[in-house]
């Protein structure tokens, strides 16, 4: 029988420590990598298989764009695409608040590459030439300790091997909430937030916007007029979850 140290001390530690799923908080096995267990991690479901082909929320009832986008209206918006690795439910959702609230900044590893895995999924996401973040006002990232969305989208470059830029979009405004906003209330709420600060680093290329969660498509749509006006060629988007 082969006798390790290192297994002994990784079997104490989870005796102490034990991991528990982020979803249920059940028992993981010590040896294990996941941060969801196997019923939790079974829940974690692709957008679809009918969903808009601009802002990528579900259609249920069919259809090729949501009421928001269709017809002339998806010639308006900055933002020319919004994909998602996942739905956002009981399990996508501990991910993302446990990356978000809860300080557990070791699970960006891991939702950066179930990022990257989805992400060949969207051929029309292939024209992406720069990755860069959602910022967040320098006092919110000050008082989390990080910027969630950062996290991402340097995982998911570092998968993916494309290139992204940090420092090129600030948001500029502190923003109120977007949680009890309505649609409208949250683009207003989103108009002007941000500012590209480095233009010569976007000009003419196509960028991919990284963030954690897709609601309403706002927060995107303000950073990809920022972009545009400081002229990008185009702006997709690619989130973690996907809300409906």
């Amino acid at each position: 029988m082969h006798f390790s140290w290192n297994t002994v001390k990784q079997q104490l530690l989870h005796f102490f420590f034990p991991r528990t799923c982020v979803a249920c908080g059940c028992d993981l096995p010590w040896q294990t990598e996941a941060y969801l267990c196997a019923a939790c991690a079974s829940k974690l479901v692709r957008p679809g298989p009918l969903f808009c082909q601009r802002c990528g929320v579900n259609l249920p009832s069919g259809g090729a764009y949501c009421y928001a986008c269709r017809g002339s209206k998806a010639k308006k918006y900055a933002c020319r695409l919004i994909r998602s690795a996942w739905i956002f439910n009981t399990s996508s959702r501990a991910l993302v608040h446990g990356l978000k609230y809860a300080h557990a900044d070791y699970l960006a590893p891991h939702m950066g590459l179930q990022m990257a895995r989805n992400f060949s999924t969207y051929p029309e996401l292939a024209a992406a030439q720069l990755v860069m973040a959602v910022p967040l006002f320098p006092s919110r990232k000050r008082n989390r300790g990080y910027n969630q969305s950062e996290l991402l989208a340097r995982w998911f470059s570092q998968y993916t091997g494309l290139p992204s830029e940090e420092g090129v979009l600030l948001r500029q405004r502190d923003t109120v909430s977007q949680t009890r906003l309505g649609r409208k209330a949250r683009l207003e709420n989103m108009s002007g937030a941000f500012v590209c600060v480095h233009p010569e680093k976007i000009k003419r290329k196509t960028i991919l916007l990284i963030d954690d969660v897709a609601t309403t498509g706002a927060t995107l749509e303000g950073c990809a007029a920022a972009l545009k006006a400081a002229g990008a060629k185009q702006v997709l988007a690619y989130t973690y979850a996907r809300e409906n």
